[in-house]
């Protein structure tokens, strides 16, 4: 057993302190983040959100820039921890510091373009003596070129999920409409009653209980003068959610190009939890039948996207029921005939965030690429795809246009999101926003590696190997390595940038971080994506293991100091290798993971997962119960010896709170060195600004105790 000194007093250390120039758990929270992002019509400016979070008052404010981008020369300036070419130009804030503000996007006006987005509307009057509540979110418009901004719509409930007619008049959003009666208005008489009557599953969601109301498709008419008309709404009494919750967002509905129909991603089946069975549906933008496009595809169907000229519709399709991480396809659709085509036929990948050319010819996409999420084309013509962007990065398609370049959102391990342009032509990648550039000049910053171990069947595997900024190969030191376990468990280990689990600021702290993208995850094939159904506790496990095993092999690592860290199934990795290490590690840091997988079925929400995953039930049938039993982690608890930290939000429904509960119960009943990091109201993540510097403080204070000198 690995000596461990548990230090009952325990002080949180301000890392900011120890390393002044190197990424901190503080410094993340300093980091602005690029929102929602847009080209105006005619392709000369660029309009952004970004938002910028004060520590001390717990919250975020956003802004709103345009900036110019038509015929932007590039400089000799290189974008830091990039190295991509930087093209710098003035960006002007049209609205500063804002709360609320989102859902950006461009209206090609009958006036002029005009910018459309969310922001709180007119202050409602608080009770007498109170001050004024801010206003519900509602639609404004902003001209760029000057003036006032103008609230479109008042929604009582308020809005979401803003978007625009590219005819120029119209606009569309969500609003939740309530269909279902709380427990006081089944029972009027009981005014304070505080229940729920429940008769079916998916009461709760991810980290949110049922709110008796669904999110409802509503249009409006934007007038020559500016005027909106009183909103429509496109699913009136139906119990049915667009977008799909928990994470869907306004790309899953779209306007026609001329206006006059819109497409909406929607799930209509009496058995959500356990089904991925949703479907894209056409209707008329003034309302009526709904036609579904997707009949007898079980899959997910969703992110409907109109070609230029009208003629088709692309959107993304799974093809095998209840897997919902099962390869996400681009489907064409014919408006005239009907048809349905798949553009993706034969790529062994798996294809995201589908963009047409302005000349309908082509659709851009973004993939899981060995480590990257690398750009694609398919010419339609043809049929053939092709790989356009390279290099370490993980990009993500945000539009296309005419002039052959398409907009990114541009992250690395080492950078957070800045937006580019691509030229597909010459696969040159340049950085057009630079708003963490100040900040990344005195940072000292890691070197990132890229290595291949053998795996125990003689696969290889790939790996991620990120050592810190003062690691020198020739010299004797040796150096603490943390094993970090990936979640998902279907989520390859890329190019980004996360503002927990940052191998950045992990690599800064003095470890060398190992980041294995084991069995079961995208950008390697198919085949090697779907080894992790049914087989949790297997080979997966032992990809892990062997990379470790390399790893510690290597004279730089001191075997004595090594950590196995992760989150979600990661978490669940942890729990798992805590009874079957084999003293590989010296302490262990879950996060959300779960820990019985019993009990665990009993109290998560999306069933289709756990079906899917774990063969169903664990009553379904005597083989089913025999890899609950040879997969769960809490069978091997007897062989717990290795310390432990927990961290768990009591609003993560997907994996319960329960599940940390018992993993720590279990280790405080065997006298296993354990903490219990408890966030009562976070969910499977840790959003809160002064929360996630408690993570990173507590976190690494746990590693730093056990595996540094």
């Amino acid at each position: 057993m690995h000596r461990f000194v548990f230090l009952f007093c325990f002080a949180l250390i301000s890392v900011g302190s120890v390393y002044a120039d190197r990424l901190t758990p503080e410094t993340l929270w300093n980091l602005s983040r690029v929102g929602d992002s847009a080209v105006s019509p005619d392709g000369s400016q660029l309009a952004m959100l970004v938002t910028r979070y004060d520590l001390e008052k717990n919250e975020g404010t956003t802004s709103l820039l345009v900036q110019p981008i038509n015929g932007v020369a590039t400089g000799n300036e290189l974008a830091t921890a990039f190295q991509t070419p930087l093209a710098k130009s003035a960006a002007k804030a049209l609205l500063q510091d804002v709360k609320g503000l989102n859902s950006l996007s461009w209206l090609n006006h009958s006036s002029g373009p005009k910018l459309i987005y969310i922001a709180p509307g007119k202050a409602e009057a608080g009770a007498e003596g109170e001050d004024e509540e801010p206003g519900k979110p509602q639609a404004w418009l902003l001209d760029p070129t000057g003036g006032e901004p103008q609230q479109l719509t008042e929604v009582e409930e308020g809005i979401g999920n803003l978007i625009a007619s590219p005819s120029g008049d119209a606009i569309a959003f969500t609003v939740d409409v309530k269909l279902d009666k709380d427990i006081t208005e089944i029972f009027e008489d009981l005014p304070k009653a505080d229940a729920r009557i429940i008769d079916s599953l998916m009461f709760r969601h991810w980290n949110q209980w049922h709110d008796y109301a669904y999110s409802h498709v509503h249009v409006v008419q934007v007038g020559s003068d500016g005027t909106a008309s009183e909103p429509l709404d496109l699913m009136a009494s139906m119990k049915a959610d667009c977008p799909l919750p928990p994470f869907g967002g306004s790309e899953q509905f779209t306007f026609s190009p001329d206006g006059k129909e819109l497409a909406l991603t929607l799930k209509l089946v009496n058995n959500p939890a356990e089904s991925t069975d949703s479907g894209v549906y056409l209707i008329s933008s003034a309302g009526g039948p709904l036609k579904n496009i997707t009949p007898g595809m079980p899959g997910y169907d969703m992110t409907p996207s109109y070609s230029p000229d009208g003629r088709f519709l692309a959107f993304h399709s799974m093809q095998r029921a209840g897997f919902e991480a099962d390869r996400n396809r681009i489907l064409i659709y014919n408006r005239s005939s009907g048809e349905l085509q798949e553009a993706t036929a034969g790529l062994d990948q798996t294809a995201h965030n589908a963009a047409w050319s302005s000349d309908s010819r082509s659709i851009y996409f973004d993939s899981e690429t060995r480590g990257t999420q690398q750009v694609y084309r398919i010419d339609l013509d043809n049929s053939t795809v092709q790989q356009v962007s390279t290099g370490r990065f993980n990009f993500t398609v945000v539009d296309a246009f005419a002039t052959g370049q398409v907009l990114l959102r541009q992250q690395s391990m080492l950078r957070p999101t800045e937006l580019a342009l691509l030229d597909v032509e010459n696969k040159q990648v340049t950085t057009i926003t630079d708003v963490n550039g100040k900040i990344y000049e005195t940072l000292e910053l890691p070197t990132i590696e890229e290595r291949y171990f053998t795996a125990s069947d003689g696969k290889e595997i790939h790996n991620w190997i990120i050592v810190p900024p003062d690691y020198d190969p020739e010299d004797s030191k040796q150096y603490p390595m943390l094993t970090y376990c990936q979640g998902g468990p279907q989520g390859q280990i890329g190019q980004w940038f996360s503002y927990r689990w940052n191998f950045h600021m992990m690599a800064s702290r003095g470890y060398v971080v190992l980041a294995v993208n084991r069995r079961g995850l995208p950008g390697f094939g198919q085949a090697w994506n779907d080894q992790i159904s049914g087989d949790w506790g297997g080979q997966a496990m032992q990809d892990i293991l062997a990379s470790t095993d390399a790893m510690i092999a290597h004279p730089k690592i001191d075997p004595k100091r090594v950590a196995a860290i992760g989150a979600s199934f990661g978490g669940y990795t942890v729990y798992w290798l805590m009874g079957n290490h084999a003293s590989r590690f010296c302490t262990m840091v879950a996060h959300c993971g779960v820990f019985n997988l019993e009990s665990m079925y009993g109290s998560t929400e999306e069933l289709f997962f756990v079906n899917w995953d774990l063969g169903g039930p664990y009553w379904k049938s005597e083989e089913a119960a025999k890899k609950y039993e040879q997969f769960s982690p809490h069978s091997f608890v007897g062989n717990w010896k290795t310390p432990l930290l927990v961290i768990h939000g009591e609003k993560d429904f997907r994996v319960p709170v329960t599940q940390g509960m018992e993993a720590f119960t279990a280790a405080q009943v065997q006298g296993v060195p354990s903490r219990f990091l408890y966030f009562p109201e976070e969910g499977h993540w840790v959003l809160s600004p002064q929360n996630g510097v408690v993570w990173g403080r507590v976190f690494f204070d746990w590693l730093d105790r056990s595996c540094q000198p």
